[in-house]
């Protein structure tokens, strides 16, 4: 492993370079390939090279059908991550699943992979109708629908299937075009606006033949629950549909709500620490709440982050943050709760292309935010919830990837560190900043205007 060429973190003296095992350049907007396409396709499964590994399940274990393998050889995935080796060999034969599984696990894929593969090796007849899904995914924020959607697209680039993403605070009458332009497979949609689809009949759910249900219990805690009943009674009964439901936690609700809608479901679960402790390197700086900004800016520019997401607890935290990053050259935006949902996407959008170099949000407007090559999270203010804190630090490190996580702790939010420590069952390590990183540098702005600045001419005398 080779030395990092960068500048060190404050308060570490030598650190390492951790590349990720995703280095493929994706596109955002691929269109799925048309059949005639697929037949083109002379991509030879072989070209895939994976060791065996003990201990290791690989991609190649699988009977999959060559254009979904392809898509998989290019996105660098080689060996399944834990929740995608326990769970394909059960949801690949038909049964249904229930999981216990955060963000960053691997899950997305491991439906969709299922999903997928079902659709390639069952195709129906053209004649069906538009707006028919065979597939529905259900989520609960729109973030995490157009994250599911990205990477359906991207693991069908060459297999055929249309996916289409339905989701409030868009216009209506777009997304009821895409739905009625042709025969579509898989609909990825929030619940409130898939159930004005559903009322208004510009969407027939009773050809559904997988169900899947992500986060349910974000579900619950935003009141989404009777909604998705009322979706799920317009699908096929669970005897006749495969249904895949995935929670963060397990409560007793949760339990009743899976054993009501699935039939002798695999279940699996995976700890949290699967996640946050394998995969991120956790750094925690013991500051001042008046030294924070400073040692955060020293941290972007000493370290040439070129894409960082910044977590604040409330949404006026977010909006002076981004401003203050403003004045001080580093290209930015707030993704909060206040942002208007298109400009979210756009903004969204623009990081995840490179245009910004950090994004500073609330948890509840990261929900779903996947950015390849992101390898760093910042909390400028720790999360009162050990479990938000889980979820944060996974934006990095996803599924096997390095990645690494910042948290500043100043006199109030160092309280919550225990709590922290006690939910993933490890001792977490907090260090002082070299006070060379404390010192705040001079805003751009003020800099622009010295050198704007021009002697004057007195008046009467010539300029």
């Amino acid at each position: 492993m080779k030395k990092s060429t960068q500048p060190e973190h404050p308060g570490i003296r030598r650190r390492t370079v951790r590349k990720t095992s995703r280095e493929v350049q994706r596109s955002k907007q691929e269109q799925p390939a048309t059949r005639d396409q697929i037949l083109e396709d002379h991509w030879n499964p072989s070209e895939f090279k994976v060791p065996p590994a003990e201990g290791k399940t690989r991609f190649h274990d699988f009977d999959f059908p060559d254009p979904l393998l392809h898509a998989v050889y290019d996105l660098g995935f080689a060996y399944c991550t834990p929740i995608q080796a326990e769970i394909l060999p059960s949801t690949l034969s038909g049964r249904d699943a229930f999981g216990r599984a955060q963000t960053g696990t691997g899950k997305t894929a491991a439906f969709l992979i299922t999903v997928i593969n079902r659709l390639l090796n069952n195709p129906m007849p053209d004649q069906r109708k538009s707006g028919a899904p065979r597939v529905l995914i259900i989520a609960p924020t729109r973030e995490l629908v157009l994250q599911i959607s990205e990477e359906a697209r991207q693991l069908t680039k060459y297999c055929g299937i249309v996916t289409i993403s339905i989701f409030g605070g868009m216009d209506y009458s777009k997304q009821k075009k895409l739905l009625a332009g042709g025969l579509v497979d898989i609909v990825v949609a929030t619940p409130g606006r898939l159930l004005d689809f559903s009322h208004r009949r510009d969407i027939s759910l009773n050809k559904v033949e997988m169900l899947v249900i992500d986060e349910a219990d974000r579900m619950m805690d935003m009141g989404f629950i009777p909604d998705v009943r009322k979706i799920i009674y317009s699908t096929p009964p669970r005897e006749k549909r495969q249904t895949m439901l995935f929670s963060a936690t397990l409560t007793e609700d949760i339990t009743r709500l899976a054993l009501s809608w699935t039939i002798n479901p695999v279940t699996v679960e995976i700890d949290p620490e699967q996640v946050a402790v394998n995969t991120v390197d956790q750094i925690i700086y013991i500051v001042t709440a008046r030294e924070k900004f400073a040692l955060l800016l020293n941290i972007i520019i000493r370290q040439e982050l070129k894409s960082v997401l910044i977590f604040c607890n409330r949404r006026d935290e977010v909006s002076r943050l981004a401003g203050m990053l403003t004045q001080y050259g580093i290209h930015c935006a707030e993704l909060s709760g206040d942002v208007h949902q298109k400009k979210r996407i756009e903004r969204l959008d623009a990081f995840k292309s490179g245009k910004l170099r950090a994004l500073v949000a609330t948890d509840v407007a990261a929900r779903g935010i996947h950015v390849e090559g992101m390898d760093h999270v910042i909390n400028f203010t720790l999360p009162h919830d050990p479990e938000d804190y889980v979820h944060r630090i996974g934006r990095t490190g996803r599924a096997g990837a390095a990645g690494t996580s910042i948290s500043f702790a100043d006199e109030e939010d160092a309280f919550y560190i225990p709590a922290i420590e006690s939910f993933m069952g490890r001792h977490l390590d907090c260090i002082e900043p070299d006070d060379a990183w404390l010192i705040l540098p001079e805003p751009v702005e003020i800099k622009k205007k010295r050198i704007r600045r021009r002697r004057r001419p007195v008046k009467g005398q010539a300029g």
